[in-house]
């Protein structure tokens, strides 16, 4: 049961390590319980708000149907719908939208849209994606590795991010520092995680066991490494930078010989998508026997699901 005072999910750093580990273990008997060819309808009547300033696929999609398969309804809100904080403000978006829905996941740019839009809802928020992290993701990609694992303690196992330090690593060393694993993020000089972030993921690790390590060798960060997890060089919004990031991250794509210098026959790779193929991954890696990107990408749904029932149901 996820305590009262859990009533968004912004940013894993707000989420207990014990609330954290019942979430996983719920989505683990839902996605067991679908292939099982069964659906509780445990969120009937619920509707979830779904609103996006950014174009998606996954997210769109798993969260559409994850509310269906839990009985649930779905409403899909595009950006020229909205345009948050454009034709009105957040505050009075977040007002209108607790009238009419059970919850409101959005997909936005700027991370003070969500901040704002769980300040002034008076329903559950969950941050779909926003400039400065990815929870849902980060959540569902610890769900992945628990799966894979079979469903052992992640304590211990080397997580290594290579690229840039963007939203995705932010919310990946907050959630692998919570499940105390060894975590190195490894980026070029001048696009490492905010030292703020760093040492609050270094206070999570040092009450989990776990540990926290920036770098900017590739090859080095990679040695011993049980998952290796790479992302796009220039998100959305970042395309004035595009070319310039190419050539400073080139040095940092996960290719064959990145993942053999892991010296672990089974290391993992992984990508929260889309990708950029040849560029921060090539196609040898993401189609070849140590990637788990489109398992990762399914488990989007299972992971969601529970995040939903936890906080809708």
């Amino acid at each position: 049961m996820t305590p009262k005072h859990i009533t968004d999910f912004i940013s894993i750093a707000d989420i207990p390590r014990d609330v954290l580990w019942d979430w996983l273990r719920m989505a683990k008997a839902l996605k067991e319980e679908w292939q099982a060819g069964g659906n509780k309808p445990i969120l009937k009547g619920k509707i979830l708000g779904m609103v996006f300033q950014k174009p998606s696929l996954r997210t769109r999609v798993s969260f559409d149907v994850g509310m269906r398969h839990l009985g649930g309804e779905a409403l899909y809100l595009s950006p020229q719908e909205i345009r948050l904080g454009e034709r009105e403000t957040v505050a009075d978006a977040a007002a209108v939208l607790s009238g009419y829905v059970h919850g409101i996941m959005a997909r936005v740019f700027a991370h003070s849209d969500i901040l704002q839009l769980a300040e002034h809802a008076t329903v559950p928020v969950i941050n779909g994606l926003s400039d400065f992290n990815h929870p849902c993701q980060a959540f569902c990609d610890m769900f992945t590795l628990y799966e894979h694992w079979h469903w052992q303690d992640l304590a211990g196992r080397r997580l290594v991010f290579v690229g840039d330090g963007n939203n995705v690593a932010r919310s990946l060393v907050f959630a692998g520092s919570k499940m105390g694993m060894r975590v190195t993020v490894c980026t070029p000089p001048g696009y490492e995680i905010e030292d703020a972030v760093i040492e609050r993921a270094r206070a999570f690790a040092s009450e989990s066991g776990g540990e926290v390590v920036v770098s900017h060798d590739p090859r080095k960060a990679v040695r011993g490494a049980d998952v290796i997890y790479t992302d796009v060089w220039a998100s959305m919004g970042q395309e004035a930078e595009a070319e310039q990031r190419r050539r400073v991250f080139r040095p940092y794509q996960v290719n064959r010989d990145l993942v053999e210098a892991s010296g672990n026959p089974n290391v993992l790779v992984m990508h929260c998508l889309p990708a950029h193929r040849g560029e921060e991954i090539t196609d040898e890696v993401i189609d070849g026997p140590h990637s788990i990107v489109f398992r990762q990408a399914h488990n989007r749904l299972h992971g969601q699901k529970a995040i939903l029932v936890a906080l809708l149901g």
